[in-house]
């Protein structure tokens, strides 16, 4: 068990939800139903396979002999037909008519749809449990100022809720790309070896409405609306790029705020849960590490690459197909959605467990407040009767006097030290001047806006999504 490589998505990171739904039983029995809705279709428009030939298909649609597909594979190097051939030895009633009129692509094709739809439906879910809790921290924290940054330098307060909500709403527009991509997704359906239909329009004896019909019969037992218009022997591979890219957005979006509460606990104003008996460093035992976002760091970088793999295999498929795609593939498609689902997991219990210590960030914002106000003590002294450009003069050479204590002598800030004792200023409140909630502007409000504008929807839509019992983090 332990000598050979075994892929950590697997065994340490994803969900077992994630893992099952690209497992070998789930894709052959999906091969399976494949087989059977197209048998079913096929009869349905009067082609001569039989209700008893569709029973036995449909009773053996999940009990499957992997070693004997195996051997079938070794001997004929085909996967597909090996599958095919298993299929008939335990419906040998039904063998004549398995795969009547298809290739390979109908059921690979199709299946990697069905897959992909579902994964896609469990993203969406697991990304409204993150916008969730996010949001929830969000409204507790929704008039705690803080200090913003931009350039990585200080700028103006803003409010730790607020912060968070720049977080959910980089997921809340990726659950609109990944909703998109669930609501457009299509069958490949029946479009036969290069995309033309030639042997479904043999099977039909010339009849084009017939063929038409089994496409969208087709379709519909698949579970799809509508068809992709055209294709080659595959579906355009497009549909696989913009898939993973709309995965790499969710991925960027958890580097970035990862990468924030990376930057926070460094400043040790937010941390990410700590479990009792955790151990931040084997060497430096008072070390509280954040490796739960440095985790989803590394699997959102492996999870962005992954799409520009897409891309070049949609840029690289010749003319109607060729099968270099293939093998990539089978380890890109899947390993992008249990990077992005483990990336969710993670983030979920990050989210719901942080841990915000006010008196640091106060202490953070003081430092730096005196600089910020510097405009608001402008105009509360003006408004007392004080000249507006005599004032902005004194204000100039006080902070710049300050600014030399803090920077070259490593004093605290004394700048509302000087200007009480400037006499310029006696008439103005300063302290009212200063208070930080008078400075993040409409954080608040804009934080109950976003939860009742964006994230109420959102929290409606799926009401019904179930947590998560299976996180491993």
């Amino acid at each position: 068990m332990h000598e050979t490589y075994e892929n950590p998505l697997i065994n340490r990171y994803a969900s077992r939800e994630m893992a099952v739904l690209w497992g070998d039983q789930r894709k052959f029995s999906t091969w399976r139903k494949l087989w059977v809705a197209l048998a079913e279709a096929e009869a349905e428009l009067g082609l001569a396979i039989t209700p008893a030939q569709i029973a036995e298909l449909k009773s053996h649609t999940d009990d499957i002999n992997f070693e004997a597909a195996q051997k079938y594979e070794q001997k004929l190097r085909h996967d597909v037909m090996a599958h095919v051939h298993v299929y008939g030895d335990v419906c040998p009633g039904a063998r004549p008519i398995i795969h009547l009129g298809a290739t390979s692509c109908y059921v690979t094709d199709n299946t990697d749809l069905i897959l992909i739809r579902e994964a896609l439906q469990l993203v969406a879910g697991r990304l409204a449990a993150v916008i969730i809790a996010l949001t929830d921290f969000a409204k507790h924290y929704r008039d705690l100022p803080t200090l913003s940054f931009t350039h990585l330098q200080p700028a103006q307060p803003t409010t730790v809720g607020r912060r968070a909500c720049l977080w959910a709403y980089d997921l809340a527009l990726d659950l609109a790309e990944v909703e998109h991509r669930i609501e457009t997704l299509k069958a490949r359906s029946v479009k036969g070896t290069t995309g033309t239909q030639a042997s479904f329009l043999e099977l039909f004896g010339g009849d084009h409405g017939k063929v038409r019909q089994l496409e969208k019969r087709v379709a519909e037992k698949l579970g799809f609306e509508s068809t992709y218009a055209i294709t080659g022997q595959t579906y355009s591979r497009k549909v696989d790029a913009q898939v993973l890219d709309t995965l790499a957005g969710v991925a960027a979006s958890s580097h970035k705020a990862a990468t924030d509460l990376r930057l926070l606990a460094n400043r040790k104003e937010i941390e990410e849960p700590f479990e009792k008996n955790q151990i931040g460093s084997s060497a430096m035992a008072y070390k509280r590490n954040p490796m739960r976002s440095e985790r989803i760091c590394a699997l959102a970088r492996f999870a962005m690459n992954l799409a520009s793999n897409a891309d070049d295999t949609h840029a690289t498929q010749w003319m109607e197909r060729t099968l270099d795609d293939s093998a990539n593939r089978r380890l890109v498609i899947p390993q992008a959605f249990l990077a992005v689902d483990a990336i969710l997991i993670l983030y979920q219990n990050v989210a719901n467990g942080l841990v915000v210590y006010p008196q640091v960030i106060a202490k953070h914002l003081r430092e730096e407040l005196p600089f910020m106000a510097t405009e608001n003590i402008l105009m509360a002294a003006v408004a007392a009767g004080g000249d507006r450009q005599t004032l902005h003069e004194k204000i100039r050479q006080h902070s710049q006097a300050a600014a030399t204590i803090v920077k070259e002598q490593g004093g605290a800030n004394d700048l509302i030290g000087r200007l009480k004792a400037d006499k310029a200023f006696a008439a103005a409140d300063i302290d009212a001047a200063i208070d930080p909630v008078t400075l993040i502007g409409r954080s608040k409000e804009q934080v109950d806006e976003f939860l009742t504008e964006i994230v109420e929807p959102i929290r409606m839509r799926y009401s019904n999504t179930r947590s998560l019992t299976d996180i491993r983090v």
